[in-house]
């Protein structure tokens, strides 16, 4: 770009994130104003590609592992779809880091001049508006085309990236196609982005299939000619018709079909029951198999709507005692597997405890996860699962959530005709159904003390009787357990057994509450990037940070969703927080006016967590503090507040 284009760039830029108005897609200005308002980017200073160094890249690709080894023949296959049109494949992480690539190697040295290579971070904070870094920021396909870039060393290349999302509804991944070279035209570059597209929905595909080993799993489609062959989207329903899992397109039809907003927290689907958006049971799935033509599986959905499915029914199960698993080999100390080191930012209790997870989880131990309600024990529950096998069933029974009378049947199954109501064909449990896998019970403690009995036996024995069966199911199985309660004292008032307690609880781990936790900064990050490309004001940020969080990961959840929703202009201030965060805040946790600084409860706790969320960094705390970097060091000296060692 010449020197006189450069310049008129940069003047496009500084309009649009004043509001004026332009041509360009609504994606491409709300990612300018990000850059400018949000991540301090100036368009005027060139900020060159940056790849990673190996130590961290090979951290960020450990965590990635299983993710790359179900796209790597995706992208194998879309580069083949490219081949001899000078386009690069990416595989990037939630942070924007490419952890796979797929190109042609005589181009190597000017890829890795692009930043279209291994290693190469595209975050909109790191390199501007990009392919990858606005769509981690907006959840959605999108072309970052030429001078659509931010920064003017990337106005040569054009790239389209799509999200990839996992079983939960959490973003996974981008892939993205670019190119060093392409025609003026935008448009030129829709193929490719229908073609990027098709492609991340089918890896979303083949990862639902792949944790979903011991589920059903539905397939979508609007036509039923390609049913069967390049389905939409696709959802995985546990052993009791639950939902466990789904693609991004089956989380969106569905969510819609109850007239609920797609981004709508993943719980909306995660454990309902099918018929809530479908009419559908799991007696209906057996005629939804391909055996029978494609045109008459058509489903009446919530809204009205049809749509056409193929159900694949999970492996039989075998009744008897499968072999022992081989010893999984734990891990070297300070080597986390992927689905662990996910779960923290560099908090030093969270990496204590995932350490101490990640030794557990190849054994057979049983584990009783503690916590206050909302810090992520089934999270973590999931991940330990993950690391002994992704393949295995997971079934996640509440205990608190079911009624007593229904629970028994929930948990063991019944024989055909067992009682009044009972299917003609019986039903298997949720213990049944996560034999060779894994059993989690959450809210142990309030499982009734009847129960407690009969579960006993089935963990000292490895067998269940189905209700009216005679014949038991032999076990192998893994349980994990978790209560916000304290066990120890259940026990001492007689409402829970002694000896099941020892039974769950060979090992504990106690996960910390959020408001003891030093990576707070990157919780709210992370999930603020699951909003849809809403972003933080600098009041917003210090109130998140000073607030005590007496819900947790759950209420911060639930704050950032609230905020994201009220905020005009995607840009959340103090003002689009709910009244419980803001009601410990008579003024801001810290005044502009450093001439009239008074000492205040909970001042040096604020401008503790802001420095620690900016690494330390004062010149960034002092932006989002709105004032200079004087006055944050006069307030470290004031208050006492130092760097740790």
């Amino acid at each position: 770009m010449g020197l006189g284009l450069g310049l008129q760039h940069i003047k496009e830029i500084e309009t649009v994130a004043l509001g004026a108005a332009s041509p360009r897609d609504a994606a491409v200005r709300q990612s300018w104003q990000r850059c400018i308002e949000t991540y301090r980017l100036d368009p005027a200073r060139a900020c060159e590609a940056y790849i990673l160094p190996e130590t961290r890249l090979r951290e960020h690709r450990q965590r990635s592992e299983e993710l790359i080894r179900t796209a790597r023949s995706g992208l194998e296959t879309l580069h083949g779809q490219m081949g001899g049109q000078g386009y690069v494949l990416l595989l990037s992480d939630a942070q924007g880091v490419t952890v796979d690539f797929v190109g042609d190697p005589t181009f190597d040295n000017q890829l890795r001049r692009a930043g279209l290579y291994l290693g190469s971070e595209w975050s909109e904070p790191r390199a501007g508006t990009c392919a990858v870094g606005s769509c981690i920021a907006i959840g959605e396909a999108l072309t970052i085309h030429q001078s659509d870039h931010f920064d003017l060393t990337h106005t040569p290349l054009t790239c389209s990236a799509a999200p990839i999302y996992d079983t939960d509804g959490t973003l996974a991944a981008v892939l993205d196609i670019s190119a060093l070279r392409s025609p003026e035209a935008k448009v030129s570059q829709a193929l490719v982005l229908h073609l990027v597209s098709a492609a991340a929905r089918r890896i979303e595909l083949a990862n639902l299939m792949a944790r979903s080993r011991g589920d059903w799993v539905i397939r979508f489609s609007r036509s039923p000619d390609f049913l069967d062959v390049d389905p939409e989207g696709a959802v995985s329903l546990d052993a009791s018709g639950r939902i466990s899992g789904f693609t991004h397109a089956g989380h969106k039809f569905l969510a819609e079909a109850v007239g609920a907003p797609w981004r709508d927290p993943a719980t909306v689907l995660l454990g309902r029951p099918i018929g809530d958006f479908l009419d559908l049971d799991l007696d209906g799935l057996p005629l939804l198999t391909r055996d029978r033509p494609s045109e008459t599986r058509l489903l009446a959905a919530r809204d009205g709507n049809g749509v056409f499915a193929h159900a694949i029914a999970p492996p039989r199960p075998v009744v008897a005692k499968p072999a022992p698993r081989a010893p999984v080999p734990a891990p070297a100390s300070g080597a986390l597997p992927a689905a662990l080191s996910a779960l923290t930012g560099g908090d030093a209790a969270m990496a204590s405890l995932l350490q101490k997870a990640a030794r557990l989880a190849p054994t057979a131990i049983p584990i009783c996860l503690q916590g206050e309600t909302g810090t992520g024990k089934e999270v973590l529950a999931r991940a330990i699962h993950r690391c002994r096998g992704a393949q295995t069933p997971f079934v996640a029974l509440n205990c608190a959530a079911l009624p007593e009378t229904l629970i028994e049947a929930e948990l063991f199954g019944h024989a055909p005709g067992a009682f009044t109501g009972a299917g003609p064909k019986g039903r298997r449990g949720l213990i049944e159904a996560a034999n060779g896998g894994t059993l989690f019970l959450d809210e142990i403690g309030d499982m009734p003390l009847l129960l407690q009995s009969r579960l006993l036996r089935v963990l000292s024995e490895r067998e269940i009787v189905p209700v009216g069966a005679r014949t038991p199911v032999l076990l192998s199985l893994r349980v994990l357990s978790a209560s916000h309660r304290d066990l120890g004292a259940l026990v001492r008032e007689g409402r829970f057994r002694e000896d099941l307690l020892y039974r769950l609880n060979a090992a504990t781990l106690r996960l910390p509450a959020l408001r003891e936790r030093s990576d707070l900064g990157w919780l709210i990050d992370r999930l603020l990037a699951e909003t849809g490309g809403a972003t933080l004001r600098p009041d917003a940020r210090a109130a998140l940070l000073a607030h005590p969080w007496p819900g947790n990961i759950r209420e911060l959840r639930n704050t950032l969703e609230v905020g994201a929703a009220l905020a005009e202009g995607g840009a959340i201030g103090l003002a689009d927080l709910p009244d419980a965060i803001l009601a410990p805040i008579s003024a801001p946790a810290i005044r502009p006016d450093a001439e009239k600084e008074e000492s205040e409860p909970g001042e040096a706790n604020t401008l503790r967590a802001v420095l620690a969320d900016c690494r330390w960094n004062v010149s960034e705390a002092a932006r989002r503090l709105c004032c200079d970097r004087t006055t944050v060091h006069r307030r470290m000296r004031r208050l006492g507040v130092a760097p740790p060692h």
